[in-house]
């Protein structure tokens, strides 16, 4: 029976028990009442067909809705496949590979349906077992002397059964694998046409509900980037956002992470009031729900829906952020937020619909350009006036030198001194006092570097218009500077 064992049996290593003289022409015979059996049924495949039918739907559940849904591509199924498997007990050489690549194809579609891969598993034994009983019914119905014979063909028969199981569960596992990268591609690609301002407005509501985030919804994106070397994991595991629902994008182009949150309007809320603050507390479970998007491949992975509602929830406590009627901005977004001193976030303004992430997300960047290198969080809305420097170099680097000029001219302790004691003035409201506190001085050695760095700017502090240059001009040197 060369050609019923498969190749991974193997005999035990060490000596080997005599074989009966008979054997041979025990195993011929055997195999011509098994070939013998098979023709029949291979004669009556029709209603063979009908009555896995029959016995799929009453023992399968799954196989039951998929046959409500096309009986039809069940049928075409199950007859190709109990044709070339039935066959192939009587012509192995010629029928084993052709019943492999059935058996591989109905494993892919059945993953494309989304059978459970238990119910196709199930459903191959189940028809095995049906078979080996029909061949046993047979034999001993027509010749039941021979029915003694099928015992020494048994386990071959239930051998090639495990191998077509193991051959559809292959193609099963590839196939899901392959829809996963799929999904996960193609939802990426919808979160980084939001955040670059590309998507089609007739495409926002499919984008909505495959990403699970309503069209029409309240929102802000932050930008978090930790220092080079650091992982993406990194900034999801250690960028947090309480209580708020946030999708992460990873952008290698700018080594940063995006997070496009939540705000409000989502769909499962209905017309619930919210009872926030502007503080950002209120709503807040504590929790981040976030869904990710390595850069690499995989795209959303949203966690597991509330009830009804797609992709909402981390999975840790079950529920999901109430964020409608949240009266927030974006310094309450900022409240919300834990990251590592190293990280440097930006936070955009809040913006209303999905149209709009491509706006806030440009925000964000204008936002994360103002933030000090040593690490920090900024909200956009509460440094315009660095906003507009680092939104226009150029102009920026002329004003820094138009204005602190002759002070980056002079040696670099003495320039430093100049620079630090203007900006903590400016950064103390005018207080020479509260300047010195800072500084570690006297106030009157404050007032005496004000006065040289009026003299060598040519700039009051006491005129308004000339505090603004030197304030802006303050924010272009440091935030410009290399």
């Amino acid at each position: 029976m060369q050609h019923l064992v498969p190749a991974h049996v193997r005999s035990q290593p060490g000596p080997r028990p005599p074989v009966p003289a008979a054997r041979p022409a025990v195993d011929a015979e055997a195999l011509s009442v098994l070939h013998r059996a098979a023709r029949a049924l291979m004669a009556g495949l029709p209603e063979l067909t009908e009555r896995l039918m029959e016995l799929l739907r009453e023992r399968e559940p799954a196989y039951r809705t998929a046959m409500e849904a096309d009986a039809e591509s069940v049928r075409d199924e199950i007859r190709r496949s109990l044709r070339l498997n039935v066959g192939s007990l009587i012509q192995p050489g010629e029928l084993r590979e052709a019943a492999h690549r059935c058996s591989w194809t109905i494993g892919r579609a059945r993953a494309e349906r989304g059978l459970p891969l238990d119910a196709l598993l199930r459903a191959f034994r189940l028809g095995g077992g049906m078979i080996w009983q029909e061949l046993v019914d047979e034999t001993t119905r027509r010749h039941p002397s021979d029915a003694r014979l099928l015992v020494h063909v048994a386990a071959d028969v239930w051998n090639f059964v495990d191998d077509h199981c193991a051959v559809a569960a292959d193609a099963y596992r590839q196939t899901e694998r392959e829809l996963m990268w799929r999904r996960e591609n193609r939802l990426r690609l919808m979160t980084a046409a939001l955040l670059d301002g590309t998507a089609r407005i007739a495409d926002l509501p499919a984008t909505a509900a495959a990403l699970g985030l309503p069209e029409q919804g309240r929102y802000a994106v932050v930008l978090a980037r930790l220092p080079v070397g650091r992982a993406f994991a990194d900034v999801r595991g250690q960028v947090r956002l309480s209580g708020l629902r946030v999708l992460w994008y990873r952008d290698r182009d700018s080594e940063g992470s995006y997070g496009i949150v939540l705000l409000g309007g989502h769909p499962c809320d209905g017309d619930r009031t919210g009872h926030g603050d502007r503080t950002g507390h209120g709503h807040g479970h504590g929790h981040d729900h976030a869904s990710d998007l390595p850069g690499a491949g995989p795209g959303p992975t949203p966690g597991p829906a509330a009830e009804g509602c797609p992709g909402e929830g981390d999975g840790r406590d079950g529920e999901r952020p109430r964020t409608s009627g949240l009266v927030m901005d974006a310094v309450g977004i900022a409240r919300r937020l834990t990251a590592p001193q190293v990280a440097r976030v930006g936070v955009s303004a809040v913006v209303d619909g999905l149209a709009a992430i491509g706006d806030a997300r440009r925000l964000a960047d204008t936002a994360l350009r103002t933030c000090p290198r040593s690490g920090g969080t900024v909200v956009l809305e509460e440094h315009l006036p660095a906003a507009l420097v680092v939104s226009a170099p150029v102009l920026g680097a002329a004003l820094s030198e138009r204005v602190l000029g002759p002070l980056l001219r002079l040696d670099l302790s003495d320039r430093d001194v100049m620079l630090d004691t203007l900006t903590a003035w400016l950064a103390c409201d005018g207080s020479a006092q509260r300047a010195a506190g800072r500084l570690y001085c006297h106030r009157n050695t404050v007032l005496n570097r004000l006065r040289r760095c009026e003299q060598l700017t040519g700039r009051s502090l006491t005129r308004p218009a000339d505090v603004v240059e030197l304030s802006l001009a303050l924010a272009a040197h440091s935030l410009l500077d290399p």
